[in-house]
């Protein structure tokens, strides 16, 4: 080889540095062409299956048939694009780097940055997945990440704005105060135990952590590569899971009436509590569509607490996120997260419920 060709040579740097180029603005195009489909599934379906297809949206069937596209390919396409960013991203930052950074901060300032990052991160129990497995496979704490993925969910910023129009602004803090401090408080409980052991295997192997340890930069085809691959393989782990979950929340969607929550959580119950904590855990909704329904049973007569602990259980917990989670965590693992969450939900409904307030 010659001097001009090796790769510490200006010749070769400067090589590397366009082919680096050419592969951000082909991740550009495609960015911008998740944008465009993303945004096209919005509108789809009811044009899809209302317009041309002409099949009634309000109907039992209708309803449940364009809940399953609908979220199928939303669920697809965030794990898809949060599975490659997150991979791109730890083929930059290692295992080490991460505990590194962690370690100097203590498992408080860990679990109150992994409040922080759920809060501003949009996405539901099912869609904040990727990012756990990312954080895991970087070598973050497993209590932090368990933290992470409680407050994703539940300290939502569309939820909390439509909480605030609906039920007032003091509840709607309240609501977000009480999400951080169920979040904060799965990461501490679950930060005394040995928990590792119950994760997968396969989301420490990852190729873009060990591309990440090689010792030398990699380049930005490298990087894609190994992150494209980790993403498909992970794909074909989950995608059976993310449908089975997706399916069983499209029939409760469809099948469940309002009513249903009305008379179980309703204020002439004296276990409407601890009901409305486990009813909601095994449905699927984000905290923008939960809102109505919990207007519905505040304004009934359900106390704030009990309509809180099942907002809460119904965007932190549900069947398809469970199912998601078993394919990354063993079966004690994930019942004790389950445990330890449903266990502070309810905690913070019953305190709830002993505030007065005028309604």
């Amino acid at each position: 080889m010659t001097l001009g060709t090796t790769p510490t040579s200006p010749a070769s740097r400067t090589q590397r540095s366009r082919d680096d180029l050419r592969v951000w603005a082909f991740l550009g195009a495609l960015a911008a062409a998740w944008g465009v489909i993303f945004a096209a599934n919005e509108v789809l379906w009811p044009w899809l299956l209302g317009d041309v297809l002409r099949v009634d949206l309000v109907s039992t069937l209708g309803a449940a048939v364009e809940f399953f596209l609908y979220d199928t390919v939303k669920i697809s396409l965030l794990l898809l694009g949060l599975l490659f960013l997150v991979g791109l991203v730890n083929t930059q930052i290692s295992p080490e780097k991460v505990r590194g950074v962690l370690a100097g901060k203590g498992l408080i300032v860990g679990i109150l940055l992994a409040v922080v990052l759920g809060a501003i991160t949009p996405f539901c129990s099912c869609s904040s997945i990727p990012i756990f497995i990312g954080l895991v496979a970087a070598g973050v704490p497993l209590s932090v990440t368990l933290a992470f993925l409680v407050s994703s969910p539940l300290i939502s910023e569309t939820g909390i704005i439509l909480m605030g129009g609906t039920f007032g602004w003091d509840i709607a803090a309240g609501w977000a105060l009480a999400g951080a401090l169920v979040s904060i408080a799965v990461g501490l409980v679950l930060s005394r135990f040995k928990l590792e052991k119950w994760i997968e295997p396969f989301v420490f192997t990852s190729r873009t952590a060990q591309l990440a340890t090689a010792g030398t930069r990699p380049s930005m085809r490298d990087r894609v590569s190994a992150s494209w691959d980790e993403t498909r393989d992970m794909l074909k782990k989950i995608l059976p899971f993310l449908l089975l979950g997706v399916l069983i929340g499209a029939a409760i969607h469809g099948w469940v009436p309002d009513e249903f929550f009305a008379t179980v959580a309703g204020p002439d119950n004296p276990f409407s509590l601890l009901i409305a904590t486990f009813a909601g855990a095994p449905l699927y909704a984000n905290p923008a569509a939960v809102v109505p329904l919990a207007s519905a049973l505040y304004a009934k007569g359900v106390a704030l607490g009990t309509t809180m602990a099942f907002m809460m259980s119904l965007v932190a917990l549900s069947i398809p996120s469970l199912i998601m989670l078993r394919r990354v965590m063993k079966l004690p693992l994930l019942a004790i997260f389950t445990g330890v969450v449903l266990a502070a939900i309810y905690l913070i409904g019953f305190i709830f419920n002993l505030i007065p307030l005028a309604r």
